[in-house]
């Protein structure tokens, strides 16, 4: 999620948009009713980031929501929407300027920061006398994720909370081969697919590409917790709680060894470092027929969607929670509220009101959606409309508190967040998650280390370069720019961590 922000930076500003408690010919009965009564809806200001443009329909929305915190909460809701490219400049000047923000969207990198410079309050008696169904829908475990010094300063939303890693792949040539998609559980497997696919196919087929223009094959295959940064990481998500130089170890030289081969077989593309071809483009122009991905329940079906490719996913590794994924999209109460605790109620609202969270993801039912016969949670478009002449699309689900809540639009599987829920709860729990790293004591040698991993990543993990030659080269500089400092740093916080935690 947080990609995909970055992806959009280049949006402007999006417009910020009053609401009110009434509309329309109401506003004249409103100002006649006793002040008293106007004075005991607690405004609030939820600060929020959009994608794009701004719904038409938007005030709409808002005004329903609005009506429906006045009812259950006595409290009148003012969203402003701030464009994705412009998210941390615009945050910056609000805490600045002492302006007024009630609830504020947080995501993980830089919410260690945030929290340092005291622009968040803490949540735990918040949570407890006015937020009680949010630890209920999240789970009490993921809610320590975000706790630092002892408090918890945000609450990550409900969605997938854990990511698993594996194949996907075009179903026409697995058809057409044959292959036991159940089967493929390692690399080694992987490698026997991509051959067989590469044999009988030819010479422009590269089976192998990865996820996403700009990815290696490792970041998209981790069985480790990278802490936030790779900077230091913690194998098997355990490892005694020991930090090691991944780029060092024996793992992540076979990996490399191992991708070095398949560029050399003509498995993967001679240009996978530098090209900007998607993976869907190469699958449909017949030169590739996987990628390695992230995944999740829902994810063939998602991506089958923006390409239009029928596909087939096989999971190489399970999934696990780790504070980069639970912390990924969280909600914060700014220093700047004067009424925490309302603002805490609405909070509660968008945990554990379905009303209140499908008018935000969907919009007003029979304006901008409709149920489909036979089920209860699943919704169509009205006659006459459909995605792109809506009024109202707001595809951030993820985003708006418990995302279980929300309606599963018709042709999407009736039954994901029940699968969703299960992924999360099978999922293991790294034995670091809650562990921020504040790297402000290492900030020259950080700045200095990550600029060496940017110039050896991509060569290293697409195959380009001969490993034996390029990664003594790649650890010199690591150590020249001072990882060893850095993992020494993290690792001191981690121990500090662990005892305050009870962690062992």
């Amino acid at each position: 999620m947080k990609k995909s922000f970055a992806r959009l930076s280049t949006m402007l500003l999006s417009a910020v948009i009053l609401l009110s408690a009434c509309g329309g010919g109401k506003a004249a009965d409103q100002d006649n009713e006793p002040a008293s009564e106007q004075k005991a809806l607690t405004e609030l200001t939820v600060v929020l980031p959009v994608a794009g443009s701004i719904p038409k329909d938007m005030q709409q929305v808002e005004d329903a929501i609005n009506k429906f915190a006045a009812e259950k909460i006595q409290a009148k809701v003012k969203f402003e929407h701030i464009s994705v490219g412009d998210w941390e400049q615009q945050t910056n000047l609000m805490f600045a300027s002492g302006e007024k923000m009630d609830l504020l969207y947080l995501s993980g990198y830089n919410f260690s920061n945030i929290v340092a410079k005291g622009q968040l309050k803490p949540l735990d008696q918040l949570l407890e006398q006015h937020g009680k169904g949010i630890a209920d829908a999240l789970g009490k475990d993921y809610l320590q994720a975000t706790r630092i010094g002892g408090e918890i300063y945000g609450t990550p939303t409900v969605r997938d909370l854990a990511a698993s890693y594996g194949l996907t792949m075009s179903k026409d040539l697995v058809d057409k081969y044959k292959i036991d998609v159940a089967s493929i559980k390692t690399l080694d497997d992987v490698e026997a697919v991509l051959r067989k696919v590469k044999e009988g196919e030819g010479p422009t087929m590269t089976p192998l590409v990865t996820g996403a223009a700009g990815q290696s094959f490792r970041e998209n295959y981790v069985n480790y917790d990278s802490l936030n940064d790779t900077i230091g990481v913690l194998p098997n998500y355990d490892n005694g709680l020991k930090i090691v130089n991944y780029y060092e170890t024996k793992e992540y030289a076979d990996f490399i060894n191992k991708i070095r081969g398949w560029y050399q077989d003509g498995l993967i593309p001679q240009d996978m470092a530098t090209t900007q071809a998607t993976r869907f483009d190469m699958i449909k122009a017949g030169k590739a027929f996987a990628y390695m991905a992230m995944q999740k329940p829902g994810f063939a079906e998602s991506e089958k969607k923006l390409s239009g490719l029928e596909l087939v996913t096989a999971e190489l590794v399970p999934p696990v929670a780790t504070t980069s994924t639970v912390t990924g999209a969280m909600w914060g109460i700014p220093v700047n509220s004067e009424t925490p605790e309302k603002a805490m109620e609405f909070l509660n609202l968008m945990y554990t009101d379905k009303d209140t969270v499908n008018l935000y993801d969907w919009g007003i039912e029979g304006t901008h959606y409709v149920k489909v016969d036979g089920f209860d949670n699943v919704i169509g478009y009205p006659e006459g409309v459909d995605y792109n002449s809506v009024g109202y699309k707001m595809p951030l689900g993820w985003l708006f508190g418990n995302q279980f809540l929300s309606y599963v639009m018709n042709g999407d599987d009736p039954e994901i967040w029940t699968k969703m829920d299960e992924f999360n709860k099978s999922s293991k729990r790294s034995k670091a998650m809650g562990f921020l790293f504040d790297a402000s004591p290492v900030k020259t040698e950080y700045a200095a280390v990550s600029n060496v991993i940017t110039q050896y990543k991509m060569p290293l993990e697409t195959g380009s370069v001969d490993p034996e030659q390029i990664l003594p080269e790649f650890i010199s500089k690591l150590k020249s720019a001072g990882i060893d400092k850095i993992i020494a740093e993290k690792q001191k916080q981690l121990d500090e961590w662990a005892k305050t935690n009870g962690v062992k």
